[in-house]
């Protein structure tokens, strides 16, 4: 089986700083890959990198085994890939409706769309509930309300419903459940189920090692700027995966 999305020896320096150091990565059609690792490991260099947010010094990135070059998410979004930022990369000032909308707005039919660029709100909004309500995120009322009004949870929530509902090629989730709730996070990983089965392959970063022990069909270790190795979670436990990553035990040389 061939690998949608593949990185080749990335690097990428700030200063003297090492953010990532020949990192490699390969996702494969319809799983889960889990990327874990500690804090400064490189893991939101290497998706923004993915995602067209940062530019790598050197090293390729392959999407169906033709190489692209990103200059910003826009050019990712473009080609399918779409992510959810750790910051959410919301814009607070506009509603729900409008960020889960921009870039991509619909237009009305006929002349006032076609023309007058007039755009559909009506339509747009009814979408957006629906994303919404498919997340389990009934608590929000008003779809027009203001991003900025909404709690930490709800904006997670808008932020990963753009994600999954525009991604067609690869969609990234850089700690999806940070802010959310038992209830709101349970959803999110059945969500990412759910978009599996429609054989859309998703990039999982995060910090909670049963969530991505539960949902991931291998785990990219990710130590000093560059992959340690790739586990099989069915084959390995948490404490092993947080022992490869501190190095406190050597790393497998196969999954």
């Amino acid at each position: 089986m061939e690998p949608v999305l593949v990185a080749k020896s990335l690097s990428k320096k700030y200063g003297t700083v090492v953010a990532l150091e020949s990192a490699d990565l390969e996702l494969y059609p319809g799983e889960v890959l889990g990327v874990i690792g500690d804090n400064g490991a490189g893991k939101s260099t290497l998706i923004k990198v993915l995602c067209g947010a940062v530019i790598p010094d050197s090293g390729e990135i392959l999407l169906d085994g033709k190489r692209v070059s990103f200059t910003s998410p826009i050019e990712a979004r473009t080609l399918g890939i779409e992510t959810v930022y750790q910051n959410l990369a919301l814009s607070p000032a506009l509603s729900i409706t409008d960020n889960m909308f921009l870039g991509r707005e619909i237009r009305q039919k006929g002349f006032l769309g076609k023309f007058l660029r007039f755009l559909d709100q009506k339509a747009m909004a009814e979408e957006a509930r629906k994303r919404l309500s498919d997340l389990g995120l009934l608590t929000i009322q008003n779809i027009n309300q203001l991003v900025e009004t909404l709690s930490g949870g709800q904006r997670q929530g808008v932020a990963v419903a753009r994600a999954t509902s525009f991604g067609t090629k690869v969609v990234i989730m850089d700690e999806p459940t940070a802010a959310l709730g038992v209830k709101e996070s349970r959803r999110v990983l059945e969500l990412i189920g759910e978009v599996r089965a429609r054989g859309i392959p998703i990039i999982l970063i995060s910090h909670n090692m049963p969530h991505v022990f539960e949902v991931a069909d291998r785990i990219h270790i990710h130590r000093l700027g560059t992959r340690l190795c790739v586990i099989n979670p069915k084959k390995y436990e948490m404490s092993d995966a947080v022992a490869f990553m501190t190095g406190a035990k050597a790393p497998p040389t196969s999954n």
